[in-house]
């Protein structure tokens, strides 16, 4: 199944200056391994030592935050996007 994986600029080096990649997976993890096998820290921005997100990064399937899905286990069909949005703190 291809999914359209939308990659935050402060990522797009580790995607090969893309914004956007296609992706074969039936899962989030699956996308994820799958960014992992391009670039190794990949995962490690992504992901805590536990294996789960890090607090800091939202990811959306098709606008829905997976947080409220199935977190790393949410499926995905073909044609789903997957947004990556690092959250961004500070201001006055």
């Amino acid at each position: 199944m291809s999914v359209l994986v939308r990659i935050p600029t402060p990522l797009q080096k580790l995607a090969g200056d893309k914004a956007e990649l296609n992706v074969e997976a039936t899962t989030l993890q699956q996308v994820i391994d799958q960014l992992a096998s391009q670039n190794d820290e990949f995962k490690a921005r992504l992901l805590d030592d536990s294996g789960q997100l890090r607090r800091f990064v939202n990811v959306y399937v098709n606008e829905e935050d997976v947080r409220f899905l199935q977190k790393l286990d949410t499926p995905l069909k073909d044609g789903d996007e997957v947004s990556i949005v690092p959250a961004i703190a500070g201001g006055r």
